[in-house]
């Protein structure tokens, strides 16, 4: 039994990448197959990319580059992902579309449109976000949010490599303790690091879930869409 029948994935731009390779192929593969398990199962699959695998303009910031350009070549960063994983879908059969969140001529993606996105999704096609939410200074945690709340969607699925919200870094502390299940209120003042709280703000205002898994974990996006309590839920 499908409990979701329209998701918004995010996805970090670390998620496409293996060791040092900004864009994996092994990777966009294995995307490929983690969203085909949830349209075999008739669930609208929208996705928002970041783009950290490519460019990081905190870094640069540190060494002077104006804040406001490093987040524009990072929203850059996140169109050439949508790209590379476009391309793969397409490559397997399965259509998508490619949105941006400012306007980008010479036909390379059309830009955000919700009535469109709607239509697509509803065609079956997948919805592929990228750019943010358009503007500096806002993380693509927050365009996940945004984007999830303009369609609709009924849960925003955070696909990491952990199983789930910590109380702190379990690949540092051995004794990180694991939430089943926690509130949009808790997020925020345990000031815990899985979205930015600007996005974690804006799913409360919302009621929107949110529900952090393994996206490395074969097959638990397809137990998460068929309601396992697989991860983390945020939400109340």
């Amino acid at each position: 039994m499908v409990s979701y029948r329209r998701i918004l994935l995010k996805l970090s731009g670390e998620a496409l990448a293996s060791n040092d390779q900004s864009i994996d192929p092994e990777m966009l593969k294995k995307v490929v197959n983690v969203v085909q398990s949830a349209l075999d199962l008739g669930v609208e699959v929208a996705i928002v990319i970041g783009g950290g695998n490519i460019f990081r303009g905190a870094n640069l910031a540190l060494n002077g580059m104006n804040k406001i350009t490093g987040d524009h070549i990072g929203m850059l960063a996140t169109v050439m992902n949508a790209l590379a994983v476009s391309d793969a879908f397409e490559r397997h059969n399965i259509p998508c579309e490619v949105m941006s969140g400012f306007s980008i001529g010479g036909g390379v993606c059309d830009s955000f449109d919700h009535k469109k996105a709607k239509n697509a999704l509803s065609e079956g096609k997948v919805v592929i976000f990228s750019a943010g939410t358009g503007s500096p200074c806002f993380t693509t945690d927050t365009a996940a949010a945004l984007r999830a709340t303009e369609l609709q969607a009924e849960v925003l699925l955070k696909g990491t490599k952990v199983n789930g919200v910590y109380d702190k870094d379990p690949a540092v502390h051995s004794d990180a303790i694991h939430f089943k299940e926690i509130s949009y209120s808790d997020v925020l003042s345990k000031n815990l690091r899985v979205m930015d709280l600007t996005a974690i703000t804006l799913c409360k205002e919302n009621s929107l879930p949110i529900r952090v898994f393994n996206i490395n974990q074969s097959g638990d996006l397809k137990k998460v869409v068929e309601g396992d309590k697989i991860g983390t839920l945020i939400r109340g």
